[in-house]
């Protein structure tokens, strides 16, 4: 199955304004991508319609992310806090809605890097308390034809979800048309036993599919078996983007964020052209099989 390659648009620069947001439009469509993320850190940071215009002028179809910074929060927070992290949700639909966008994706729990030791009961009380409050955002999803995903994390930036397991049991009476999973490479690699089981457990739950390489450099250059990772998404019957997600270490709230400390390709530039080079030729070989 030959996918969409798309790229968000923190390889090169935090926040995305509507600014910045033509130059790296341009950009990302000369390298041949197809998609392109477009992160909400703020709302109000750039406009869905003007957007919308920059996209279609360049044939790149919109795919809109979450940030889950301080403060946001679904769960062991002040209800203000959860009011506004569901606000804050509701807005990314809103434009996701505005924009044509299918799909908003993100670590919709608790804030990154926000992690705990809790026993079973805490567990399943957290869980309860995600479920409750992600609902209503769920519906408004479902209701808009958008499809909520949300990503599990590795152990050090969460420590309630985690892995496909958990995220399958944690959200399972809440997926559906409103609710899906967003799966990301780096963070696989980080959690599961065998990231092609855990890609073909999320099955029709799978929303969206973030790639970079093992480090967050590029595609290809790493120690992933891409063949296999694909072989996974066809058997799930995922036939989205890929979008590749990594950061630049230029910008000083997104580096602590991701802890980018070192260069990660020779440029930024040269981080996506790679990465796109090898997927396409991965893809090439495969269809010509």
């Amino acid at each position: 199955m030959r996918r969409i390659i798309g790229v968000n648009t923190w390889v090169w620069a935090s926040p995305l304004t509507d600014e910045n947001l033509p130059e790296l439009a341009a950009k990302a469509a000369g390298l041949g991508f197809g998609a392109i993320e477009l992160p909400v850190e703020q709302p109000g940071d750039w406009a869905p319609e003007p957007a919308a215009e920059v996209l279609a002028r360049h044939g790149l179809a919109p795919i809109v992310v979450g940030a889950m910074g301080a403060g946001r929060n679904l769960l062991a927070a002040p209800g203000s806090e959860i009011v506004a992290t569901q606000n804050y949700l509701v807005h990314c639909l809103g434009v996701a809605e505005r924009l044509g966008a299918q799909v908003v994706a993100g670590p919709f729990t608790s804030a990154t890097g926000r992690a705990w030791r809790m026993d079973a009961a805490e567990r399943r009380e957290r869980i309860e308390e995600l479920r409750r409050n992600l609902a209503p955002v769920v519906r408004q999803a479902e209701a808009r034809g958008i499809r909520l995903a949300v990503e599990p994390l590795n152990r050090y930036e969460t420590s309630l979800v985690n892995t496909v397991e958990q995220a399958l049991d944690a959200l399972g009476p809440l997926l559906g048309p409103g609710l899906g999973l967003a799966l990301d490479s780096y963070h696989l690699n980080i959690e599961e036993r065998s990231i092609g089981d855990a890609i073909r457990a999320a099955g029709e739950h799978l929303a969206h599919v973030q790639v970079c390489g093992n480090d967050r450099g590029p595609v290809g250059d790493d120690h992933l078996d891409w063949p296999d990772f694909l072989d996974a998404l066809d058997d799930a019957g995922y036939a989205g983007p890929l979008g590749l997600e990594s950061f630049t270490g230029e910008n000083a709230t997104i580096a602590v964020a991701a802890s980018v400390w070192r260069p990660l390709a020779a440029s930024q530039d040269e981080l996506a052209a790679r990465s796109i080079r090898y997927l396409q030729a991965l893809q090439d070989e495969r269809a010509g099989a």
